[in-house]
């Protein structure tokens, strides 16, 4: 391609609104303009490296046996209140209707529409497993788009669904899935970490989020020192400590004490000259619309996903001041454990304290000494709480590290979710009805783009990865008025043409140091400078992106040397990243 007949519209200015550097980059390097918030236009350079990454995606998901379709993103109500999703999703769901009054959504995910598709035409086992992925347009309103295409309303994604006949069926499903994003990724040149994760709204049973590492990601997660177990903190495990045996003279008598206007750790703390480590915090949290107590040593954070899926429930929430006074008889600010009128489930971090502080469930007290077992009873102990830094790993008892990362991929175990819900069946060899199991896999394209740049640029611009670049070679002729500079950066561009290269030829009438500039910014891996100087010698420049590298060539063998280059960036047999 030729400069100057590009839409390539660069920019030396940092935009003012975009507060990450792949956000900034891909404005400033003309890949991406803002329509309206969260939702972006693609521009030609931007659009290649998309279609780059979709067609590593495509190439290992038909390599795993997936095949492709592409389904309506408008979608029916009818199908989400079926999956029961409609009232439980939220208002990241994007609702409408159209002029027949009849309700439907923009598609921010396909399990429905997938669902119903296979319901109706897969009837046996011999049909199974099926494996069927898009790559299509989604939409989810977020409340505060950001980052440009990392965080925004409508985005490209790649999600995948499998359906098996068992459980076993359905991990071998998994295990091609976890491998095809693993050769994704490698292949797109990232550094990244797959973690185990929370489902979320998707649902289901097990999970894994795919983490670009990058410390402007967003998401934070801990990796463990020693072995190779990795979660984001939502998903991050506890383990759980060896019960000790606490004799009944140690348990001192319980006390009430008047603590006025006292609410907090800190006020109570002070108060009472304790340690936050020796206060039990009792949270009341309105769970499907029935009062729980969550018990938590006082310095620590209650995990609100872990919470509610070992409640099993759908919603939630802390309890509004009349829940809360209608289970402990006093304002907020007041609970404890004793004579609570509600369930009552511990953290870990509650199982081994004795002779701790709690609320009295009395307005301006608070009770000391207290002790489980003698003072009250909990219906069980459960990991609920926020991993730390002093934590230890789950898995080997390792020192862990806290990180950052992007998240690009997601693959889940649904399980009979949705199936169960839709009556997604089929025939066993032995003519009985089952339900099918299903597993969901998904790519953020955009982000994956977007993650590349957070992990490859420096301070003149994007450094793009052989395999994501948009052009592999940019030809940069110092003078394009000199008949001999321009003659022969014409002939290095046809030659390369020629033989497949992705080549742009910048042939504007501009200054070099202009020319260099937009090169750095657009990221092309391999410059070719063809000057006036080297040219009598009969040489030209070759500069590698990455590493900054010069070298001269003799202008009859830089082809060979860009092909020699580009060979030894990508694996043409295997596709891979070396």
């Amino acid at each position: 391609m030729r400069y100057s007949e590009m839409f390539l519209p660069t920019g030396r200015e940092v935009p003012s609104d975009a507060e990450i550097i792949s956000h900034q980059l891909m404005i400033r390097a003309g890949l991406i303009r803002k329509l309206t918030s969260g939702i972006y236009s693609y521009l030609p350079l931007g659009y290649r490296v998309i279609r780059k990454v979709e067609q590593i995606i495509r190439e290992e998901m038909n390599r795993a046996g997936a095949q492709e379709v592409f389904l309506p993103m408008v979608q029916p109500a009818e199908l989400w209140q079926e999956s029961g999703r409609w009232e439980y999703y939220g208002k990241e769901l994007l609702r409408l209707r159209d002029r027949h009054d009849r309700e439907y959504c923009l598609g921010p995910t396909h399990e429905e529409v997938i669902t119903d598709l296979v319901r109706n035409d897969i009837k046996t086992y011999r049909q199974l497993p099926r494996n069927l992925y898009q790559i299509q347009t989604k939409f989810r309103d977020e409340v505060r788009p950001r980052f440009g295409v990392m965080r925004c309303r409508e985005f490209g994604m790649k999600d995948a669904y499998s359906f098996d006949a068992d459980e076993a069926g359905a991990e071998v499903s998994y295990e091609k899935m976890f491998a095809a994003y693993t050769s994704i990724f490698e292949r797109c040149g990232l550094k990244f970490r797959p973690v185990e994760a929370d489902s979320g709204s998707i649902g289901g049973k097990y999970s894994h989020e795919f983490m670009v590492m990058a410390e402007s990601g967003e998401d934070a997660m801990i990796v463990c020192e020693k072995c190779n177990y990795a979660a984001n903190l939502e998903k991050a495990e506890i383990a759980r400590p060896e019960k000790k045996e606490t004799g009944e003279k140690d348990k001192l008598p319980l006390e009430s004490v008047h603590t006025p206007n006292v609410r907090t750790i800190e006020e109570v703390s002070a108060f009472l000259k304790v340690t936050p480590r020796d206060i039990v915090k009792t949270l009341i949290f309105n769970a499907d619309g029935k009062p729980c107590a969550i018990l938590i040593r006082g310095d620590q954070e209650v995990n609100e996903i872990k919470v509610k899926n070992y409640l099993g429930i759908n919603e939630l929430t802390l309890a509004e001041d009349d829940m809360i006074l209608h289970a402990t008889g006093a304002p907020r600010g007041f609970a404890g454990a004793v004579k609570i009128k509600t369930r009552i489930i511990a953290d870990y971090s509650v199982m081994n304290m004795v002779n701790f502080v709690t609320g009295a469930n009395k307005e301006d007290y608070h009770l000391k000494n207290v002790n489980i077992g003698r003072d009250f009873n909990v219906e069980s102990f459960a990991d609920l709480r926020v991993i730390e830094k002093s934590d230890t790993c789950p898995r080997c008892g390792g020192g862990i590290q806290f990180v950052r990362g992007i998240e690009v991929g997601h693959v889940f175990k649904l399980g009979t979710k949705y199936s169960k819900a839709l009556k997604a069946v089929y025939l066993d060899r032995d003519g009985q009805e089952k339900i099918m199991i299903m597993g969901c896999y998904g790519i953020g394209v955009g982000r994956t783009v977007a993650a590349c740049i957070e992990q490859n640029n420096d301070e003149n611009g994007i450094i793009w990865p052989m395999p994501l670049a948009p052009y592999q070679v940019i030809i940069t002729p110092v003078n394009v008025n000199e008949g001999q500079v321009l003659q022969a950066a014409e002939k290095i561009y046809k030659d390369l043409l020629f033989r497949g290269v992705e080549v742009i030829l910048d042939d504007r009438d501009e200054r070099a140091g202009v020319k260099f500039k937009d090169a750095d910014l657009i990221g092309i891996p391999l410059r070719i400078t063809v000057g006036q100087k080297n040219l009598a010698g009969g040489n030209v420049e070759l500069k590698e992106r990455k590493s900054g590298k010069t070298t001269i060539h003799p202008l009859q063998n830089i082809v060979s040397a860009i092909e020699k280059s580009i060979a030894g960036s990508i694996n043409p047999v295997a596709g891979k990243q070396t």
